[in-house]
C-alpha cells in the first residue's frame, strides 16, 4: 500500500489532499524514491543535496 501523506510544495505542510489547504499549491509524495544499486542517475542526485 502507498502512502497517503503529501507534502505542499509552498509551504512545506503535510496533509492528505491534491492540493494545500492553506496556500492550495500542488502537493506531492512525501516518501522518497526506492533504491537501485544500477541508478543511473544517482550522481544527479548526490550532487543536488550538497
Amino acid at each position: 500500500m502507498k502512502s497517503l501523506i503529501r507534502k505542499c510544495t509552498a509551504c512545506g505542510r503535510y496533509t492528505m489532499e491534491d492540493s494545500c489547504p492553506d496556500c492550495s499549491a500542488s502537493t506531492s509524495m512525501a516518501i522518497p524514491q526506492r533504491y537501485s544499486p544500477s541508478d543511473r542517475f544517482q550522481k544527479y542526485r548526490l550532487k543536488e543535496r550538497m
